[in-house]
């Protein structure tokens, strides 16, 4: 099953020559979940391989403009497109008033619903419960609300082995209890074969968390713990550390030293201020903390690998 991010933009506040404001579309199994929406996300979608209309849910984290100043653009060619799915929208208190204020001035109307979901503030909850994975928000501290969000695989079956099924004839009405609820089989020689004999392990879920905006904050590891992929914001080097705390955000170093403190398997670190030309320094000291850092870049895919 494909669970695979790729992002969109990688800059704070005002975009820059070569990288664009926040967003992120997540890939679970060809459902497409899109991550914040800073102004020119939906040119960036079109510079992608990605289909735009197959997106059914946007998730943004915070009302600050980096981060949905381009939903309106993007709901408004999605109307042009001819859409008619619903769009589901999970946001913070307000949001949606925005979105249908925008509407009614410009005289645009959609021929779509937009179902919005306000995020709780104090509390972490789930938002979307399908067959094979679960999406649920948490809170972080920002200058404004603002909220994280988790991507977490459902726990796979075990499974039968063929021969085995084949071989004692396991009639199929067994099969539910034997892969699910780890009974064992005794067949018709009255010989009980152990669960784990006869079934083989799945393969581990994968997840995925983004942290939106942030300051260091270790009151947030407990949301996404162990977690296989991590999106942490890293917007100055540890020489603006100050800064960093009054505008509530974080360092490169605060950001590996929360991978750390979480176990997580890999991070990504992202929204860099503007006044980095070059972000290698900010990598170098995130590596510095957690050797297995990555450093976001416009346009970049990478797939969700559980951790080894």
């Amino acid at each position: 099953m494909r669970f695979e991010l790729t992002v969109l933009g990688t800059s704070s506040a005002i975009p820059t020559k070569t990288r664009n404001l926040s967003a992120q579309v997540l890939n679970i199994n060809e459902k497409l979940f899109l991550i914040d929406c800073g102004d020119g996300t939906q040119l960036h979608l079109k510079r992608s391989s990605l289909k735009v209309n197959r997106i059914n849910h946007i998730f943004i984290s915070h009302l600050h403009g980096d981060h949905f100043f381009g939903l309106i653009g993007l709901l408004s060619s999605m109307q042009l497109l001819g859409r008619e799915k619903e769009m589901k929208i999970f946001g913070p208190p307000g949001l949606d008033k925005l979105i249908f204020n925008q509407l009614e001035l410009t005289k645009g109307g959609l021929d779509f619903q937009l179902n919005f979901t306000e995020l709780n503030e104090h509390k972490a909850e789930e938002l979307v419960n399908e067959s094979d994975f679960v999406i649920s928000s948490f809170p972080v501290k920002h200058r404004v609300p603002c909220w994280g969000f988790l991507f977490r695989e459902k726990k796979l079956p075990r499974n039968i082995k063929k021969h085995f099924a084949k071989q004692h004839e396991i009639p199929i009405k067994m099969f539910n209890k034997i892969k699910n609820e780890g009974a064992d089989f005794t067949d018709k020689t009255g010989v009980t074969h152990k669960n784990e004999d006869i079934t083989t392990k799945p393969p581990e879920p994968r997840s995925y968390a983004y942290t939106a905006d942030t300051v260091y904050n270790p009151e947030m590891i407990q949301y996404f713990q162990g977690v296989d992929l991590l999106y942490h914001e890293a917007t100055f080097g540890e020489d603006k550390i100050k800064e960093a705390k009054e505008k509530f955000h974080s360092t490169a170093k605060q950001a590996a030293g929360i991978a750390r403190d979480a176990n997580v398997g890999q991070l990504l670190i992202g929204h860099f201020s503007a006044r980095y030309k070059d972000i290698n320094p900010l990598l170098t000291e995130a590596r510095s903390i957690f050797p297995n850092t990555i450093a976001a870049e416009d346009g970049m895919t990478c797939k969700v690998n559980r951790k080894k």
